[in-house]
């Protein structure tokens, strides 16, 4: 599995442990909910600060989706 799509299945795993849906992350990182859809997809080259929005918005540390 490639290093987008690994990452992309953690952050929906760790969405969905925290309890928001995609929309709520969307809202949160100000992005729109396709964004959130193709990122946890795999579709979506993201960068360093994308990780560190997504990481605050579901108050995990960076390192815990890497």
């Amino acid at each position: 599995m490639d290093i987008k799509k690994r990452f992309g299945a953690t952050v929906k795993q760790v969405r969905i442990r925290v309890g928001i849906s995609q929309e709520e992350l969307a809202l949160r990182i100000e992005a729109d909910q396709a964004y959130v859809s193709r990122l946890e997809a795999g579709n979506m080259n993201v960068t360093l600060e994308t990780i560190e929005q997504i990481a605050d918005a579901l108050e995990v540390k960076v390192r815990s989706l890497l």
